[in-house]
């Protein structure tokens, strides 16, 4: 097999969340351990943090790699979902997993994961694991799927874990409470392994009787004052707790500077090629993309854009699996919307979206998808309004890698 045709195997031979939804959501860790203790257990050779938590930990981890870059170490950092590219999902010091890599590696495994019925992210998981081992890297920032406890990231023996925050998200699957959610969470602390909060809320001590069992020392967030490239307000919390973090690896006797946390900080984007969190696109009319697809993120993102003395255009969608009527509560009235679909297939139509906006009386517009959207509110806006395009990932990924191509 060619790269294409490894990456559409990958795709289509099982199923994987960032199409499927629930589906493709393993309830154990058994087969990626499986798989490593058959083929040599790579997760153990390279130091890791492990970075988990509903929203944030995404900026946090590639926070994170950007400082540690600049400190002079070898950094691997694996995320998801990826926006553009898969091979966004892998990288070190910016560098995307190569692709002659990946044919090698699945065309070397294939046949463990059809015997094993790896879903999507276990085998990339495992390629993660492999790559980092093999490239020798000095640090390796994992960041947790879906939950923690049941995660495939979960096998590593983390130098530090960190749980940005926790809010209602993925509650078919991770509980309808805060707290069952939080207890999912703190499945990535481990035994006498420092553990950092990065909010401390009500659910914190679900946090703290998980580490007091564990004999984990527990870490919370404190306040800095360093600034970064990375534009969204909420931004000032990941901050917040990438830097307490970098201090306790400096505890731990690694060597890390001030001037590597305020370079790094100011350089997350040109150190990772972090996208799609606050970030500008055009400014004649101002177009933004901001990721906010739980209640949440949505209400930071909603209580930034309003301090814009503009007429305000809204295009969002979200996945079929969220809880929509809480984000449709907090919605201005007085903002233009774009609801929206995609080609991926756990968006919710457009015609369920229409009706909930119906029900709340707000003013919209239908686009089959974002990029229709997009090319809508640049022909005919004024240079004096503001657009966002937010919600699901596929909603800002869809014009996003529409702009790439043009």
């Amino acid at each position: 097999m060619n790269y294409q045709d490894t990456i559409d195997w990958l795709y289509n031979q099982f199923p994987f969340y960032q199409r499927d939804g629930k589906v493709a959501y393993k309830k154990d860790i058994n087969n990626v351990r499986e798989f490593f203790n058959k083929h040599g257990a790579d997760y153990l050779t390279f130091k890791s943090i492990h970075v988990g938590g509903t929203n944030g930990k995404g900026s946090v981890s590639h926070m994170l790699s950007s400082i540690l870059q600049d400190a002079g170490y070898k950094v691997g950092l694996f995320t998801s979902p990826h926006i553009i590219d898969f091979k966004e999902r892998i990288k070190i010091n910016n560098q995307k997993i190569s692709s002659n890599f990946i044919v090698k590696f699945i065309n070397d495994y294939k046949q463990s994961f059809q015997n094993m019925d790896m879903s999507f992210f276990e085998m990339t998981v495992a390629m993660a694991f492999r790559y980092f081992a093999v490239e020798k890297v000095d640090f390796a920032i994992i960041e947790v799927g879906l939950g923690g406890r049941l995660d495939a990231t979960n096998i590593i023996h983390p130098e530090l874990s960190i749980i940005t925050n926790v809010s209602l998200d993925h509650v078919n699957i991770l509980g309808h409470s805060i707290n069952m959610i939080a207890k999912e969470k703190s499945g990535i602390i481990k035994f006498k392994t420092p553990v950092l909060v990065g909010e401390t809320k009500t659910y914190t001590q679900v946090f703290m009787n998980k580490a007091f069992e564990l004999q984990a020392q527990i870490h919370h967030a404190k306040s800095f004052k360093y600034k970064t490239d990375l534009n969204g307000y909420y931004q000032n919390q990941n901050i917040n707790t990438s830097v307490t973090a970098i201090h306790i690896l400096r505890e731990l006797n690694y060597q890390i500077n001030d001037s590597h946390i305020e370079s790094g900080l100011l350089n997350v984007v040109s150190n990772t090629n972090f996208t799609g969190r606050w970030q500008i696109i055009h400014n004649k009319p101002l177009f933004i993309c901001d990721i906010g697809h739980n209640i949440d993120a949505m209400k930071h993102t909603l209580n930034q854009i309003s301090e814009f003395k503009k007429k305000k255009h809204i295009i969002l969608g979200f996945s079929n699996d969220k809880q929509t009527d809480l984000i449709l509560d907090i919605l201005p009235k007085n903002y233009n919307y774009y609801i929206c679909g995609s080609a991926n297939p756990r968006i919710l139509p457009v015609s369920e979206l229409s009706l909930a906006f119906d029900s709340q009386n707000l003013p919209y517009k239908v686009f089959n998808s974002s990029v229709d959207a997009y090319r809508y509110v640049m022909r005919f806006l004024s240079n004096n309004d503001v657009v966002l395009a937010t919600g699901s990932t596929f909603i800002v990924a869809d014009i996003l890698k529409y702009l790439e191509k043009v």
